[in-house]
Order: structure tokens, then sequence, then C-alpha cells
């Protein structure tokens, strides 16, 4: 599907936009009309053309009752939960309906899902306690009190993601959740480090592995390293630490060397105008005790940080103790704030000109596609040892990216 929502290119199915409830409707089957929307807000907002063209997917065979279903289609998205009731009050013995929320074509709906349901099964105790549905097409007051509702409803869920509804003595409160996306996949050469303070986790909110690794996430030690000195199995320990980020207790961090080298960001330039940015940063970078550093002696390190020049050479130059800043958090911040980036170096294997050598299993790993980081997690060296492997090897270059 094209772009949409005035020419906005931003806007396309599948973006993960979301978008307010455009319309919120209440359908029925009909036993001579056939099925028909008996209640919309705003009025007229779903066209009986359009309708007549989904409607098989609005009351659908029995088969997809009690279903959440999506339609995709002339410029709207349209969720349902179609219920059926059987009972021999009804003509042809069952009673047909579906209460759909209508959203723009390229929203992102998946959050709007629980709410259909839970609104679609308060409208059947309703129906069952006092057949308020099946009379809303032959009663006005009827028909008057459910379109107040979905108004209601749909004033709320757009203005503040909730509503509380009442009829008689029955209350509902709905509230839309939004679905977390997945985390990225945890390797063993990422460091995981707390986004909260560790203090606000009670132990029993988590399971006996991860209270295990709690005390050896500090924001340095790696994955691989985690789980040797809190004596957990590997993917144990990837698999927890996967959960703490879906909840965004933790970020992920590259290892953190002095030999580094690390670049600033676009961002950067918000510390020299962002006052609470700069409060922050001073307390997070600062060494424990000592004199707060002022914000230029650390704007002047973050934007001192080029291609080319390590950690090392940069407190050579600037000795940011002196200045009461402790570089190792100074880093930490500038990643987790995106102010700076870490330039990696991934070796890469030039096939020698000798081919009577056999590659070695170290060379085949060298694909550009490894990080000094994964290398050596995964070989178990240091990286002082790998460097010297590289450097001793002409047929290796580095990729500095």
């Amino acid at each position: 599907m094209g772009a949409v929502n005035g020419g906005d290119e931003r806007y396309f199915e599948g973006c993960g936009r979301e978008g307010p409830v455009r319309c919120i409707f209440f359908s029925e089957f009909h036993p001579t009309a056939g099925p028909k929307i008996t209640c919309q807000v705003p009025e007229d907002y779903v066209s009986k053309e359009v309708f007549d063209a989904v409607n098989v997917y609005i009351i659908p065979k029995p088969q997809l009752q009690r279903s959440i279903l999506t339609i995709n289609t002339f410029g709207y998205k349209i969720t349902g939960f179609p219920v059926r009731i059987d009972d021999a009050k009804y003509a042809r013995n069952a009673y047909y309906f579906n209460l759909c929320f209508v959203c723009d074509a390229w929203a992102r709906t998946v959050q709007y899902e629980p709410v259909v349901k839970k609104l679609s099964e308060y409208l059947l105790t309703m129906e069952e306690e006092g057949c308020f549905l099946s009379q809303v097409s032959s009663e006005t007051t009827k028909h008057h009190q459910l379109f107040s509702i979905l108004k209601q409803i749909l004033n709320n869920l757009n203005a503040t993601g909730m509503s509380t509804v009442r009829e008689g003595e029955m209350t509902m409160f709905l509230k839309v959740v939004r679905a977390a996306t997945d985390p990225p996949p945890v390797m063993d050469h990422h460091v995981p480090i707390f986004t909260t303070e560790k203090g606000v986790f009670q132990e029993e909110q988590w399971d006996l592995t991860t209270q295990q690794l709690l005390p050896h996430v500090d924001g340095f030690k790696h994955i691989a390293q985690i789980a040797v000195d809190a004596d957990v199995e590997n993917s144990l320990v990837k698999a927890c630490i996967q959960n703490l980020l879906y909840y965004k207790a933790v970020s992920l961090l590259p290892i953190f060397l002095y030999s580094n080298v690390y670049t600033p960001t676009p961002k950067v330039r918000l510390l020299a105008t962002d006052a609470a940015l700069q409060e922050e940063c001073i307390k997070y970078v600062s060494l424990s005790g000592q004199q707060l550093p002022s914000v230029q002696e650390i704007f002047v390190m973050y934007c001192s940080m080029t291609h080319g020049t390590t950690l090392q050479d940069l407190c050579s130059r600037y000795n940011p103790q002196e200045h009461n800043i402790d570089e190792r958090k100074l880093v930490q911040f500038g990643l987790l704030h995106k102010l700076i980036r870490r330039i990696c170096k991934y070796p890469v294997y030039i096939k020698s000109t000798n081919h009577c050598q056999p590659v070695t299993s170290l060379q085949h790993s060298f694909t550009g596609l490894l990080s000094y980081d994964e290398v050596c997690c995964r070989r178990g060296y240091s990286p002082k040892t790998l460097e010297e492997k590289v450097e001793s090897d002409p047929s290796v270059v580095v990729i500095w990216k």
C-alpha cells in the first residue's frame, strides 16, 4: 500500500506508528435485512457501500466467531471481535453482533485488540442480562444509550488511553496498553547496565536465576563474564538479560576498554543547551565524594573524541580525574544518552598469496562481520592477545566503523 495521510511518506502500512481510533461502530445480523451497522460514532463514518463490501468479515461464519479479526481495506483498518449467542428466543435461534474499532489503514492497532475484546464481552453480558443489544434497532432509548457509550469510549481512549463505562449496576474499565517491541538479541560481548536504580527492584519480582545475576550487572562486565562470575549457564544469562531489556530495566553497552575509540554524535549539542541533561550528566560522571566538575570540561572531553584517538590518549591529554571526572562513567553516560558512539574494529582476512599455507580457524572468523569484541568473546582471547595476532598476520586488515 502506498503512503497515505496527505501524501506524508512517513505513514504507510507496517510503519509501526500508532494512530487514533477514528470510529467505533456496532453491527449485527438482522433476520431480514442481513448484516448492518446499527450504531456508529461518528455517524456515517463508514459508508454503507464500504460496509457491504466487507460485512462477510464483520459478521463471519461460525468458525471465526470469538476471534479478533482485522481488515485493512478502502483506507480503513477495522478490528472487531464477532460474537454469536445461541438461544431459541432469537429469530434463526441465534443472535450475531460485532463491535468494531476503525483506524487509519497505516496505523498499528494491536494495542486496541484487548479493549475490543473486553468491550464486546461487556456488551455480551448486557445482552444476556436484559436483551440490550437486540433492542437497539427498535428502541430509540436503547440506541441513544449505546451511542452515548461508544462516544464516551471513543473520546476517552483518544484523549487519555482509558475509559470507565457505567451502565446500571455494571462498571467496566478500559485501558489501552502499549505492547512493547521485542528486545534486541543479547550477545556474549554485550555489557548490560541498569537504567533505573537497583534499589527499586525487590527480590520477589524476579526469578531465582535473575536474582543470582543482579549483583554482577555493573555496567562493565559483559555477558560471558557475568555467566562465569555468577556460575550460570550462558544461555540463561542471555534469557534473563533479554527479559530485563523487555521491561526497560537495563540497556546494552559495548565493552569498555581504554584502547576504545569513540566519536560524538549530533546529540552531543544537547549537552550545551539542556539544563536538566547537564545536571544529570555532572552528577553521573563526577568522582565520588569530590567537588562536581563543570559542564564545560565534560563537553570538551566529549567533543575531543574522534577517529584515531583512543580513550587512553584523551586521559593522557586532559587528565579527567584532576577535574573530578570519572572517565568510565563519562563513557557510560555518553553511550546511554547517545551523545557518543563506539567506533569498532572489524578484522577481515584477505586470501594469502601463499596457497600452500592453510587457512586457520581464527582467520575463518575474520569475515568483517564480527568485531574485535565478538571475536574475543567467542575465542576467549584478551583484546591484547587478539591485537597481537592480527598485527602479526599480513593477510588480515582492519576496518573501523
